[in-house]
């Protein structure tokens, strides 16, 4: 395939038609109002018609539905790099990016993508901003973190992260306790809590599964520390907010 011949014979079409990309620093400019965590400029964008989606943008397909949805998968590539260079964390970050392509992929309209690329925009913009709010948090305190949700599956303790990063456990404890306004070992158990909360509401993997890959002893044990944080069982949890549209793999095992 002669790439520079069709490229030629495409640069030529779009000087003629009179079409222009916007510039790179205004493409990036937008990205970064995501990045910086400006829900209020996310949603003024959205609030234009439609059609000024498509000004400025290449066609990707001859196909309505895949060139948006193509266009989906860039925005989406883009902002979660941007957004992971800014602090979010890239487990968080790429799992969330594969949340909203799979949810454009099963659309059947380019209206229906759209509204996904206006929720993925403002769920990162939303994140980021809560990011920015902590932004103060030290150094120490956000690789312990970071360690906690790389290893959920491990029975992580304080004696651990002080290890880590070659601080006095007491001290870590303080210096956690005032950044985030909760014990390390709280923290833990609201992590594995919170992950086990989206997974039981976006995938049907077996409640069994669920306990294992959070370092739970056995399922009766994740289910009392489930039901102590929460006032429900893993699986009334499942039952009550369980979205099929979102639905991730797996077997539930009842």
């Amino acid at each position: 395939m002669n790439v520079n011949r069709d490229l030629n014979y495409r640069l030529f079409v779009q000087k003629e038609s009179g079409f222009s990309r916007p510039a790179f620093h205004d493409e990036m400019s937008y990205y970064n109002y995501i990045k910086e965590g400006n829900v209020k400029a996310i949603e003024a964008r959205f609030n234009d018609p439609d059609d000024d989606f498509y000004k400025g943008k290449g066609l990707l397909s001859d196909d309505p539905l895949r060139n948006v949805m193509y266009h989906l998968v860039v925005c989406v590539g883009v902002v979660t790099r941007l957004c992971v260079d800014a602090g979010m964390d890239h487990n968080v970050a790429y799992t969330l990016s594969d949340i909203y392509i799979r949810r454009g992929d099963s659309c059947r309209t380019p209206c229906e993508v759209l509204c996904v690329m206006e929720e993925f925009q403002l769920d990162f913009a939303k994140r980021m901003r809560e990011i920015r709010k902590g932004a103060a948090v030290s150094l120490h305190v956000k690789r312990c973190t970071d360690y906690i949700y790389d290893h959920l599956h491990e029975n992580v303790t304080l004696a651990d992260l002080a290890q880590r990063e070659k601080l006095n456990p007491s001290y870590l404890s303080k210096l956690f306790s005032k950044e985030l306004g909760i014990g390390v070992k709280d923290y833990i158990i609201k992590a594995k809590i919170d992950t086990a909360k989206n997974i039981l509401r976006y995938s049907e993997f077996p409640i069994l599964d669920i306990s294992i890959s959070l370092g739970y002893s056995s399922q009766s044990a994740f289910t009392a520390a489930f039901r102590q944080a929460t006032g429900l069982t893993p699986k009334k949890y499942r039952d009550t907010y369980f979205t099929r549209d979102e639905f991730i793999g797996g077997e539930e095992n009842g």
